[in-house]
């Protein structure tokens, strides 16, 4: 479970973090992230919010995808830089991923938008 401070829950947010100005979005065969860097945020943690729609699966699928990615996105967010938004977007193959591969494909998504967000926060 990620702290109430990392928690990204309100529709809004979610819609401004993956279609909203300065949007950025990184992706592969089992997840996308949406990033979106706020100055007016800039002195607050990263928040994270995860969607998984019913093309994953069952409810119990959907529930152990969204358990899984809130578990391996929590050691990523010290690198995350603050006033970042994210929202992770599970693909239906992240059904059938282990923690291990879901972990590698998040890994390598959140690497690529922090390089790209860092340049633009660097005033920060």
């Amino acid at each position: 479970m990620l702290p109430a401070q990392h928690r990204l829950t309100e529709r809004g947010e979610l819609t401004a973090t993956v279609r909203g100005p300065g949007a950025r979005r990184q992706g592969s065969r089992l997840l996308v992230v949406h990033a979106r860097h706020t100055d007016a945020r800039s002195a607050l943690p990263p928040r994270v919010g995860v969607v998984v729609s019913k093309a994953v699966g069952n409810a119990v699928a959907r529930n152990r995808v969204k358990r899984r990615l809130r578990a391996q996105v929590a050691p990523l967010l010290p690198a995350v830089p603050p006033g970042t938004d994210l929202v992770l977007r599970a693909n239906p193959a992240a059904a059938g991923a282990t923690s291990a591969q879901i972990g590698e494909a998040l890994a390598r998504a959140i690497g690529s938008l922090t390089a790209e967000i860092a340049p633009a926060g660097a005033g920060r």
